[in-house]
């Protein structure tokens, strides 16, 4: 619902400042007042088109606020940027410079003029000479008839749903050919190559360096040891000196914790002296061998290129190029399979839409007939009203159509030439579904009536109110007395310059203000008496 609406250098609004109520507000007052400048400004919040025009001559910009509160959404969806939610007020503005690209603002950041439009969509609907109608949409207007209707759209969005995931999996197999079948060759190669090559763990390289070390010196090693071993426990060795010194300090007790030392000494030398003989004779030199472990490691090293960086990585991505082959080798039993159940899924999706196409085609005259019952009571009684539905289930091309006069064939709605026309048939549409946006703004909706036909217009937007904000710019006094709230919208000179006023009428200015509009000026007596009667029957109604 729209709170407050601020509106400064506007045409000839210098400086607007209007809080709106809930139920059906009137807007009134003399031919170029500025009362359509009000529902420009609405228009500009909303994403309509900014025409520089619209400035007021003096003025570098022109700039209109608007405060709403955020209602839920139609869908039962909620916004999930971290927006405003239901029931959260935001503020919607839109600057118009006198030359250069209009501005747009939410919440006081700025958006693009298709972030104003998407709100716009939630908040306001416009009815008359404007482009910003819900209602002239295709989507809107096959959901109007789905909701006329009782439509349910479920078990179609779920076949649709199935039908894409079946696609999705196609594709998702490899749908062409050639492709499919360089991918299953490379990925066969690579399974091969690392089949054959057997790696034996992500240690491997690192077990046959240690190796490779050894046969690639085996000689010098061995005759290493040897020397050690001779130094050790040959003649004149480590083992000879050791052994006098053993025997010099046997049996005297001063040295016996010594000795004992001693005696390890050369008892770990003995050891010592054995496993270096050992390694060395089992050091063989073989140059078959040590060239198998340079090629090996070779091998080990071309793989680390192609497929990772480590053993470990090459193992994991023979793990998964095995895990695709297969997929790609078993591609045509899973294709026909997805296929079989593709098929399935298409003759549900088929029923499904043949049952929304005849739920459509039955709704569409009974929506018809009681747009045109409501037409009659707002003087467009000859008016004809088709709801056509295309030929193809689900018969989603859905279009409103109307002929104003008879003999006219009838017209989208997008197309019909008069504006009082197209908001007359949008207020009758309106009355027949009770949903849509929170505020409803109607402009020239009483054009071309008046008496009786006039008192049915007032009393079919009040009854929008109840479940709306109703916004109404009218010049009849029928119509006007039938709502809650009544602005008057006056100008006035200053200082050389036309400027408009807007204020809220108390229910004796309301009985000024119908006089005025029912016979010119304010001081008529039996137009005042009129005035007060035309309220009184239109509370009188609302009971």
């Amino acid at each position: 619902m729209l709170i407050e609406l601020s509106v400064r250098d506007l045409g000839v609004i210098a400086d607007l400042q209007l809080v709106i109520g809930p139920g059906m507000t009137v807007l009134t007052g003399e031919t170029g007042a500025g009362k359509t400048l009000v529902v420009d400004a609405i228009e500009l919040l909303v994403g309509g088109r900014a025409d520089p025009v619209l400035v007021r001559p003096g003025a570098d910009e022109a700039r209109v606020d608007g405060r709403f509160v955020v209602p839920e959404p139609a869908d039962g969806s909620a916004d999930e940027d971290g927006g405003p939610r239901p029931g959260d007020e935001i503020v919607l503005s839109r600057v118009v410079p006198r030359s250069g690209r209009s501005r747009a603002y939410v919440d006081g950041r700025p958006a693009t003029v298709a972030e104003l439009a998407r709100w716009g969509r939630r908040l306001v609907d416009l009815h008359g000479q404007h482009a910003h109608q819900s209602l002239l949409g295709a989507a809107v207007q096959r959901a109007t008839l789905d909701r006329f209707g009782g439509v349910d759209l479920g078990p179609l969005h779920a076949a649709r749903a199935r039908v894409a995931e079946l696609d999705a999996a196609l594709a998702a197999l490899g749908g062409d050919e050639r492709a499919r079948a360089r991918e299953t060759d490379l990925h066969r190669f690579q399974v091969e190559e690392l089949d054959a090559a057997a790696i034996t763990g992500p240690d491997e390289d690192d077990e046959l360096a240690a190796e490779e070390d050894v046969l690639a010196d085996a000689v010098a090693h061995r005759e290493a040891g040897a020397a050690a071993v001779e130094a050790l426990t040959g003649d004149g060795g480590a083992g000879d000196p050791l052994g006098v010194a053993v025997a010099a300090l046997a049996d005297r007790s001063p040295y016996r914790e010594l000795e004992q030392r001693l005696r390890a000494v050369v008892a770990e030398v003995t050891d010592v002296a054995a496993e270096v003989r050992g390694v060395a004779e089992a050091i063989d030199p073989d140059p078959d061998r040590l060239a198998q472990i340079r090629e090996r490691r070779q091998l080990l090293r071309d793989l680390r290129r192609k497929y990772g960086e480590t053993l470990e990585d090459v193992i994991a991505y023979h793990r998964e190029a095995a895990e695709r082959l297969a997929e790609l080798e078993s591609h045509d039993a899973r294709a026909a399979e997805l296929d079989a159940e593709r098929r399935t899924a298409l003759a549900e999706l088929a029923a499904v839409e043949a049952e929304v196409g005849t739920l459509r085609r039955t709704a569409a005259p009974d929506l018809a007939r009681a747009i045109e019952e409501r037409l009659a009571d707002l003087e467009m009684a000859r008016a004809r009203v088709v709801v056509a539905v295309g030929d193809d289930d689900p018969g989603d091309d859905v279009e409103l159509r109307l002929a104003a006069n008879p003999g006219s064939d009838p017209q989208a709605l997008a197309k019909v030439a008069s504006g009082g026309e197209l908001a007359r048939a949008m207020l009758a549409i309106r009355l027949v579904l009770t949903s849509g946006p929170p505020t409803l703004v109607f402009d020239e909706v009483d054009a071309g009536i008046g008496g009786e036909a006039a008192v049915a217009v007032g009393r079919a937007l009040a009854d929008l109110a109840p479940g709306h904000q109703v916004l109404v710019v009218t010049h009849l006094p029928q119509v006007a007395a039938c709502a809650d709230h009544q602005v008057s919208v006056a100008k006035r000179e200053v200082d050389g310059t036309t400027v408009s006023e807007a204020r809220l009428l108390t229910s004796d200015e309301r009985v000024l203000e119908l006089s005025r509009m029912l016979s010119g000026n304010t001081g008529s007596e039996a137009a005042r008496e009129h005035a007060a009667e035309l309220l009184a029957s239109a509370e009188r109604s609302r009971r």
